[in-house]
């Protein structure tokens, strides 16, 4: 997604031009260039990336703001320009993926009916390998463990074993898939985790090989919930 800095930058490029451009038009004086500039730059970056202006209200905003009296504060306005694009790149991305989300969907429904499998509300999928006995992490607890993760085409993209290192981190701070799926486990528990997109790594993907959209599975084992008296 494209920025204000990029706006700016854009609008700063255009003063390069502005010697020669003046002396082809009526503007009076620098600072009156530099507005009309700033003007016809942002129009031209919206509209080049298809952006549908009203130049009506685009106007009336800047007026309202020269006058301190803006129907949004600066904080709305922002976070309304954040969400618009966040929801219009999803909405590209949707469609620019949309076999291989439908493809997901297809595998995550006949894997919930597989043998063992159970689903969660959120759309979380697991099935227990082995029941452990211990201690249940909570989302602030460290927990140690070992793991390996694939993509539904078979891709393994992390491994713990491979590595021969049990890897250690505080169960909020990772994928939502895992967040709730080790809450589900105790010590000594093992389990295969399927996790939906959305509770991964979203529309974004991450890395090489796990895909924007992208079903994951891992294998996990719950070896150590770490208490705060064992940190160091």
């Amino acid at each position: 997604m494209k920025t204000s800095r990029l706006i700016l930058v854009a609008a700063l490029a255009a003063i390069s031009l502005l010697p020669a451009a003046a002396q082809k038009s009526k503007l009076a004086g620098a600072d009156d260039s530099l507005s009309y500039a700033l003007g016809v730059a942002n129009y031209k970056y919206y509209v080049g990336d298809s952006i549908n202006i009203n130049v009506k209200l685009f106007s009336k905003g800047m007026s309202d703001a020269s006058k301190e009296k803006p129907l949004m504060n600066d904080t709305t306005a922002t976070a309304f320009i954040v969400s618009y694009m966040q929801r219009r790149e999803k909405a590209r991305l949707m469609a620019e993926y949309g076999e291989q989300i439908e493809a997901a969907r297809i595998w995550l429904a006949g894997n919930a009916e597989a043998e063992g499998v159970v689903t969660t509300p959120s759309g979380l999928q697991y099935r227990v390998l082995r029941e452990g006995t211990g201690a249940t992490p909570g989302p602030e607890d460290m927990v140690k463990v070992h793991y390996a993760g694939k993509t539904t085409d078979g891709n393994q993209f992390d491994s713990s074993y491979d590595r021969g290192e049990p890897a250690e981190f505080r169960v909020n701070n990772v994928i939502r898939g895992w967040v709730e799926g080790l809450q589900l486990m105790k010590e000594g528990s093992k389990m295969m985790l399927y996790i939906p997109y959305d509770l991964a790594y979203g529309e974004r993907g991450a890395g090489n090989i796990i895909k924007p959209f992208e079903t994951l599975i891992f294998e996990v084992e719950l070896l150590e919930v770490i208490k705060d008296e064992q940190l160091p």
